[in-house]
């Protein structure tokens, strides 16, 4: 009896690893899908057309900046010692503000980068979502150590994104 039940045991425990053995897998790489799909590229090119406008003035403030600096360290010799403390707080005053508006430009260009890298994400999962449904995966793994390339389903989920908008 003991014989028998541990018989039975193995067996379904062999039955088990068989059935685990023979599962379909398939592997994504999501880093590449936010380089390569044509949604990256058309959210780089929305954010390039969003704060190139802002970038701009902040060159344009940034070489007026300097254009004044140069100014005043050419004149600072002929200025009162009252008009040089005055110019030299406008100057600090000019480069305090273009330093804050720089960092808050950079954190709105971050907050919408990953907004959109956000969108793309949930975009995708919802494509391997279906593909693993439609070709009966039982598995699909992101951002493996070593992929076969057999297993690699990634430009499949770049092609449907494309094809998405």
């Amino acid at each position: 009896m003991k014989k028998t039940s541990l018989f039975v045991a193995a067996l379904m425990a062999m039955t088990m690893a068989t059935s685990a053995l023979a599962a379909k897998i398939g592997v994504v790489n999501p880093e590449r899908i936010l380089r390569e799909s044509a949604a990256a590229e058309q959210a780089h090119a929305t954010l390039q057309k969003e704060f190139s406008q802002r970038e701009a003035a902040l060159a344009t403030a940034s070489k007026v900046l300097k254009a004044d600096v140069e100014e005043y360290q050419k004149n600072r010799e002929k200025m009162s010692e009252t008009q040089r403390a005055i110019t030299e707080r406008k100057l600090a005053d000019q480069e305090r503000s273009l330093q804050r508006r720089n960092r808050e430009m950079r954190e709105d260009l971050n907050r919408r980068r990953n907004e959109e890298l956000q969108s793309i994400l949930m975009r995708s999962n919802e494509i391997i979502r279906e593909i693993a449904k439609a070709e009966k995966f039982d598995l699909i793994v992101q951002e493996a150590v070593y992929v076969n390339p057999e297993i690699d389903i990634t430009d499949r989920v770049i092609k449907a994104l494309a094809k998405r908008k």
